[in-house]
């Protein structure tokens, strides 16, 4: 074996390369971690995934990033010392510097996912919106950031049902750990320009006053049987429907039918109807909605309202994607740290979009790059044009693909040794570090 092939075998075994994105996304958290190694399974869990390995279990990913056990992975979350406080701090001050001032659009929503037994943490019978009924599981009130129809996750808080508190707990409703959220975020600086929240929060006074201290305009779902006081003599009426345009982020459009509600007198906040057939409401498609928007809302509002049904879509996304409930951990400060991690990644995911990289590069550095460039990386036959989440994922699952492929192989290579193959594979690698992303279709 020649001293170049003998090289290359030992940058595969011992250096245990990343790529390139992924070393510079992480690079900003590596003070967080006291050991070397810590950091690099913060790094080997963000190209573990998002691999496109259907369960992103730790001995799934183990196989998947070529290291020999698990275990490393396993302890890295549950007993490493690091602060997951400190790690979602720093995931948020990335995220406020990224938008450089731009107003987003906070979307308020938990999620529920079925957990066998009793033994996890804050594991009871409630409602679990992933299954639509009430059942074993663990529920989470979730925020995310919506920006030019990306989005990026915020800040998630466990709800701790009254049968499982533990002795240092507190309880707190789902109510007043979205309230909590939205404090965190407006005294972190966040620029919020809309709220968006379902019916739970909705109905509820406590959440709408929380929104109200801040002056934050909503847009929140309500019960069809919503009240509302009325002086005497006042009455309730409907204004004619209207038709409108429905714009999806894939550009495309269906029809929807919207009419004002209105209680007595006109009030600064308003009340509407959406629905896809107004003549049969089909109550999977037809919305009661609560605004303190000012305007002409016929044309925005089902627009705007929609944004939460399709954040909601998206976090199916990246619940199936990226592994949310894949972890087997039973301590809910593993778990947490599990949450953060993946928070991290979908944050990742996020930052590649071409949303985002418009924010981040100026045209004269854009130029530069793409006339530098030698690689065309869209020209892959399977590489994705379009703008959303989703589409940014499947590029950089292509980018991270020749090295995934080469440690699969790289096994093999003891038996059959092929001084081409690895320096093929070896330049193949380093054309994919080169990768700079949004410009590939320059």
């Amino acid at each position: 074996m020649d001293v170049e092939l003998q090289i290359l075998k030992h940058l595969a075994r011992d250096a245990h390369p990343t790529v390139a994105l992924i070393d510079e996304y992480c690079a900003e958290y590596q003070d967080l971690f006291k050991e070397v190694r810590n950091y690099e399974c913060f790094k080997y869990l963000h190209l573990g995934i998002i691999s496109p390995i259907k369960r992103k279990s730790l001995p799934e990913i183990a196989k998947v990033v070529s290291i020999n056990s698990a275990q490393s992975l396993h302890h890295f979350i549950a007993n490493s010392d690091w602060s997951v406080n400190e790690l979602k701090i720093r995931r948020l001050n990335k995220i406020k510097r990224a938008l450089k001032g731009n107003r987003i659009t906070l979307v308020i929503d938990e999620t529920g996912d079925r957990k066998k037994g009793k033994k996890t943490d804050y594991v009871a019978r409630q409602y679990l919106g992933s299954v639509g009924k009430i059942d074993n599981g663990i529920v989470s009130v979730n925020a995310y950031g919506v920006y030019a129809h990306i989005t990026f996750p915020l800040i998630v808080k466990v709800f701790k049902p009254k049968g499982t508190l533990k002795e240092l707990d507190k309880y707190k409703t789902k109510i007043e750990l979205a309230s909590e959220i939205i404090t965190e975020l407006i005294e972190s600086g966040f620029n919020i320009e809309l709220v968006l929240a379902d019916s739970l929060y909705g109905e509820s006074r406590q959440f709408i006053e929380k929104i109200a201290e801040y002056n934050l305009a909503y847009v929140v779902s309500i019960r069809s049987n919503h009240g509302v006081w009325l002086a005497p003599g006042q009455s309730v009426r409907a204004n004619k429907w209207c038709k409108f345009s429905r714009k999806f982020n894939n550009q495309k459009a269906e029809t929807r039918y919207i009419r004002e509600i209105i209680y007595g007198k006109k009030r600064a906040i308003t009340y509407w109807e959406i629905t896809t057939d107004p003549e049969t409401m089909p109550e999977n498609s037809t919305s009661f909605v609560m605004t303190n928007l000012q305007g002409n809302l016929k044309k925005t509002l089902g627009d705007l309202y929609g944004l939460r049904t399709w954040v909601e879509y998206g976090f199916r996304q990246c619940k199936q994607e990226l592994g949310w409930t894949d972890y087997r951990f039973t301590n809910f400060q593993h778990i947490e740290r599990w949450w953060e991690i993946i928070f991290c990644v979908y944050t990742m995911i996020s930052f590649n979009s071409p949303a985002f990289l418009r924010l981040k590069q100026s045209r004269q550095i854009e130029t530069e790059v793409q006339e530098n460039q030698k690689i065309n990386f869209s020209n892959h036959q399977q590489w994705n044009h379009q703008c959303g989440w989703k589409n940014t994922l499947n590029n950089l699952r292509l980018i991270i693909q020749p090295l995934l492929l080469f440690w699969l192989i790289y096994p093999w290579l003891d038996i059959l040794p092929n001084s081409k193959l690895l320096l093929g594979f070896n330049h193949l690698i380093a054309a994919m570090n080169q990768f700079k992303p949004g410009l590939a279709s320059g």
